[in-house]
């Protein structure tokens, strides 16, 4: 049977491909900002510090939202005030603070009965997906694309020019905790899709590679958000076909659409630098 027949006949296989399309939409938007923003590493970060709180409300029985989105944000909330506070700085403290989020994680692992529902939340399995995730991502997905809408003017100035933004008065700490609640949001969104270890993919490589297409954010942000949609899409069928890790099918087609556009982007392609050596050479 192929893939297209499946959809139409397996009800999990149709919750697995909204799902992936909604989730590569969000991490391609708000991964736009991460890159803008120099802040890959805080991705990372809180991609990784979920772990313990995934671990807390397995132990307690609990949906893994809460202690997911818990953890996210105290992490990201002490990054800030570790580097405020001290003679740290940002990627010191980022580098403390996630790593030992991660390994209380570990340590809490230990205590859970099962792994294989575990196994799912770092490396992601789509074609498991609950219809309490699907509606849980659809619901992150309106809140972070609503923030966005909202304060999109707010997060323009504040990613490209900090200090003007400062000058006419903008809150940048505000709009910059206010992206790091966002960010944990749509990291919590995509563990069942692509799970905790390869989150951070999906929220930077969709966005590099639109980078790599245009200068004007809001274009960048379609693009984004159209490369997240065809990986997702792509690497499901992959997944589906082949039997293959859906959260590494998925991040493989990513990496794929930016290698071809780091090879062929019309204006920052290493076919379009070659030519221009080239023909500086020549004159």
């Amino acid at each position: 049977m192929n893939f297209i027949e499946a959809i139409f006949q397996y009800d999990f296989l149709q919750k697995a491909l909204i799902t992936s399309i909604m989730v590569g939409v969000i991490c391609g938007v708000i991964g736009c900002f991460i890159i803008l923003r120099g802040m890959s590493l805080m991705g990372d970060a809180i991609s990784h510090a979920v772990l313990p709180g995934v671990a807390i409300s397995y132990l307690l029985g609990i949906n893994f939202f809460i202690g997911a989105v818990a953890t996210g944000l105290l992490t990201a909330l002490g990054i800030g005030f570790v580097s405020q506070n001290s003679r740290i700085k940002n990627d010191t403290a980022i580098g403390i603070l996630f790593t030992s989020a991660f390994a209380l994680g570990i340590i809490l692992i230990s205590f859970l009965r099962s792994s294989s529902d575990l196994y799912h939340i770092l490396f992601g399995n789509v074609l498991a997906v609950r219809p309490s995730d699907m509606w849980m991502t659809l619901i992150i997905g309106i809140l972070v694309l609503g923030g966005i809408y909202l304060f999109y003017k707010e997060l323009l100035v504040t990613s490209f020019d900090p200090t003007m933004a400062a000058a006419y008065g903008l809150s940048t700490r505000f709009i910059h905790y206010l992206l790091m609640m966002m960010l944990t949001l749509v990291t919590v969104a995509s563990l069942q899709t692509v799970g905790i270890i390869l989150v951070v993919a999906m929220l930077i490589t969709p966005a590099a590679t639109a980078y790599l297409l245009t200068n004007r954010l809001s274009r960048m942000i379609f693009l984004s958000a159209s490369f997240g949609t065809i990986s997702a899409i792509i690497g499901l069928y992959l997944s589906f076909t082949y039997n293959l890790s859906s959260g590494a099918s998925i991040v493989l087609v990513a990496t794929a659409l930016f290698a071809l556009v780091f090879i062929f982007s019309p204006r920052h392609g290493l076919i379009r630098k070659w030519k221009t050596s080239t023909k500086e050479v020549a004159s």
